[in-house]
């Protein structure tokens, strides 16, 4: 059932417009979550056909741990100064910042690590699976998901949320550049901890 409750918890929690959350929720029968996933998936497809515009403006966020011992500054870019200057960009700059200093990400994405420690990596898997005697057919598979699960340690855009596990770093920002109607994306970061190299 679709109530006004429902749609303004909708366009609270994604932004969409009212006409859009209505439609979205009669389509999952009344389900809010629901809702949300599926206008999280609409919001991502529209970000792909933006993917190639350019990101010339933004802000430079930062984050300093209450200890002062561990911090965060982080690029994050947009099309236009008017959505470098909305509230849901900052927060999420702010938020960008936030999780760097904690999940210690050391590339912005896969692509952007090193081709030789993603190589000596994948060695050291495949070493590793041999090792253990898994059958032949399946060791490329074994290889391909341990890779997908480094990745998702150590480049920013595939790794978990810290606040909210559910969500990759991704997602997060596709929700907003949805919100926006704007080209998201982290141009560059760099954390600090305290007598850590």
């Amino acid at each position: 059932m679709t109530t006004t409750a429902k749609i303004q918890e909708l366009r609270r929690r994604t932004g969409a417009g009212m006409l859009h959350c209505k439609t979205v929720l009669e389509t999952t029968r009344g389900d809010v979550d629901q809702a949300v996933e599926q206008l999280r998936q609409q919001g991502i497809t529209k970000v792909e056909t933006r993917s190639n515009r350019r990101t010339s403006d933004g802000l430079i966020a930062s984050y300093i741990h209450h200890n002062g011992r561990l911090g965060a500054l982080v690029e994050v870019n947009c099309e236009t100064d008017f959505v470098a200057r909305t509230d849901d960009f900052a927060i999420l700059a702010q938020q960008l910042a936030e999780h760097i200093a904690a999940a210690a990400p050391i590339a912005v994405s896969r692509d952007a690590l090193p081709a030789d420690v993603v190589e000596e990596k994948r060695v050291a898997i495949e070493r590793e699976v041999r090792a253990a005697g898994k059958p032949e057919p399946l060791v490329a598979k074994i290889i391909a998901g341990k890779m997908e699960a480094y990745f998702g340690l150590v480049a920013l855009v595939d790794q978990r949320w810290v606040r909210e596990p559910s969500m990759t770093i991704s997602e997060l920002i596709n929700e907003v550049g949805a919100k926006t109607g704007e080209n998201i994306q982290v141009r560059r970061f760099a954390r600090f901890h305290m007598g850590v190299a």
